[in-house]
């Protein structure tokens, strides 16, 4: 059986046509579907470039295959491109595919218009109640954008004969699965054995204190800006410390200027994307807390890599976060003042700090890949067991198929 997947991510062509990301979902990551399934197509936006960065990954491969979705970014290009996304989503349909929708999403709204009844799965990574809270969006419809994308969260869970989540409580409390659908809960995250590090740090008191941020600059979900502030104002109480900023986006410039403005202009290493893996770890290697403080998350991977590098961390209360973390270690999002006082009293703590890497790694290992392994195995052969006898039940009945298809029973019959 062939699997379709929805998902929110932009790729990019090149001219032979294979497909590139610049971090997360490169092929790797989809080889956890062809374990169950025959075949994968990726239903994902694309632009055509000429080249790509050299730290780019391949997305496309054997099985693999990505339908180009119209590229477009906000609101208001997607009301443009709408008729021509439903064109192209109903033509990647085919009879007796399995469909896995990753949401919250648009695409994933749209897909499901021309599915019809077939069944389809969530795998839920995110909660736009949070992505669209103050602060984290800058929006004249955001309000309107808040309830509505929430709502329709809900209603695609309900709907679901299948449904992971990537925390173990929170998003499911926000977002309930249908009562009798088979419902499970797993990471994202990639965790092989050389992504754990053989024992926990112990903080070097005699260096500056080298704090770490990574996820993405093309919106202020991590809070970077609300780190910066802080940052300025332990800064400012006279503790010694340096900053790596990992990742990129729209809002980088906006972000140096707020250092510049600040004066820890000079304390702030931009790194940029990175490739996943030994290249980020080695950034994590070489700090000496890792501070995530987002106004919204689903389970943060990059929380989870760094905690199996041995690093003590500082989140927010956003979504999962409170199941990796203690709350001692919490913070309210958008609160650089507690954020401050927060990385102020970890770094003065040595044995704090100690404590926290040994916890942190230990709660890593809960994430191995061969821990969560069987979790994603389950929920996708229920989809695809689900999957085939409804289309069984189509074909005996001769029902033609949701996407507009003949049934292969009509199709056969001619």
């Amino acid at each position: 059986m062939e699997l379709a997947v929805s998902l929110e991510q932009r790729f990019l062509r090149t001219p032979d046509g294979a497909i590139w990301t610049p971090a997360a979902f490169a092929y790797r990551f989809w080889t956890r579907y062809l374990e169950v399934f025959e075949r994968v197509s990726v239903l994902a936006r694309v632009r055509d470039v000429t080249m790509t960065p050299p730290e780019y990954a391949r997305v496309d491969g054997p099985a693999l295959a990505v339908v180009a979705l119209p590229y477009y970014v906000g609101p208001a290009e997607y009301v443009l491109h709408a008729g021509e996304l439903r064109r192209v989503l109903a033509a990647a349909l085919r009879p007796g595919n399995a469909l896995v929708l990753r949401i919250p999403s648009q695409i994933a709204a749209c897909l499901l218009n021309v599915a019809g009844k077939r069944p389809y799965g969530v795998e839920v990574v995110g909660d736009p109640w949070d992505v669209f809270a103050p602060g984290a969006v800058r929006h004249p419809l955001r309000p309107l954008f808040r309830h509505w994308f929430a709502h329709l969260l809900r209603h695609q869970c309900a709907g679901a004969c299948a449904a992971s989540y990537v925390t173990s409580m929170a998003l499911q409390r926000r977002y309930p699965p249908r009562m009798d659908g088979f419902k499970t809960s797993y990471s994202d995250v990639e965790l092989p054995l050389d992504a754990f590090t053989a024992t926990p740090r112990v903080r070097d008191m005699a260096t500056p204190l080298r704090l770490i941020h990574v996820g993405t600059l093309d919106q202020l979900y991590k809070a970077p800006d609300v780190l910066l502030d802080a940052m300025a104002m332990c800064v400012g109480r006279g503790l010694d410390l340096h900053l790596d900023m990992v990742g990129d986006g729209k809002y980088r410039a906006v972000l140096e200027q707020q250092a510049e403005r600040l004066g820890i202009a000079h304390r702030v290493a931009w790194h940029g994307m990175l490739p996943a893996g030994a290249a980020v770890r080695s950034r994590l290697d070489a700090a000496d807390l890792f501070v995530l403080p987002s106004r919204t998350e689903g389970l943060p991977r990059a929380m989870i890599e760094a905690m199996a590098r041995g690093l003590p961390c500082i989140g927010s209360t956003a979504g999962g976060i409170p199941e990796l973390l203690p709350p001692e270690d919490l913070v309210p999002p958008g609160d650089a003042a507690v954020l401050a006082s927060a990385i102020q009293a970890v770094a003065n703590d040595p044995d704090r700090m100690a404590a926290m890497s040994v916890r942190n790694l230990a709660t890593a290992r809960d994430y191995a890949d061969d821990l969560l392994h069987e979790r994603r195995l389950a929920f996708y052969r229920t989809l695809r067991d689900q999957t085939e006898r409804w289309f069984a039940l189509q074909t005996v009945s001769g029902i033609a198929h949701p996407s507009g298809m003949a049934s292969t029973h009509e199709r056969r019959a001619s």
